[in-house]
């Protein structure tokens, strides 16, 4: 069964720094508190990553996966789903960037299946962990 989440925040930044803070996924070990791990595989002709394997905590263990970005609406939108994976057999997600007075506006969506089911309580408590992401990224940015 998918899990699905949606969470918003605004930013003190603007969206191209929020963008770029995004996509910066090497960097995504010393802010998301989740992931120990992200090695870009493959990169663009501009330079920005669109094949990255990750490393994280998850559910109380170590997990691995790779996801694959698609740039096709940047800066406005960056999407992924996922190419591989152990503990998970979907990941779908996107971070959607507007305007938002002096600042930006950004979205998480993510939807998520995994490869054996889980109980209710379990599946909401990862689902906050997942979401808080945005909040550390907010941090990051405004840092």
């Amino acid at each position: 069964m998918v899990e699905s989440g949606s969470e918003a925040v605004v930013v003190s930044a603007s969206l191209d720094a929020c963008f770029a803070m995004t996509i910066d996924f090497e960097k995504y070990p010393e802010w998301a508190h989740d992931v120990k791990q992200a090695t870009v595989l493959t990169r663009d002709a501009s330079g920005r990553p669109t094949v990255v394997e990750f490393r994280a905590s998850a559910l109380g263990r170590s997990t691995h996966y790779t996801l694959e970005y698609d740039y096709s609406h940047a800066p406005n939108k960056l999407s992924w789903h996922m190419s591989d994976g152990d503990i998970m057999r979907s990941i779908v997600g996107s971070y959607t960037f507007e305007t938002a007075g002096a600042g930006t506006r950004i979205t998480y969506d993510l939807a998520v299946e995994l490869v054996i089911p889980l109980p209710g309580f379990v599946k909401r408590r990862a689902e906050m962990r997942i979401l808080s992401t945005l909040k550390e990224l907010k941090t990051r940015i405004e840092s």
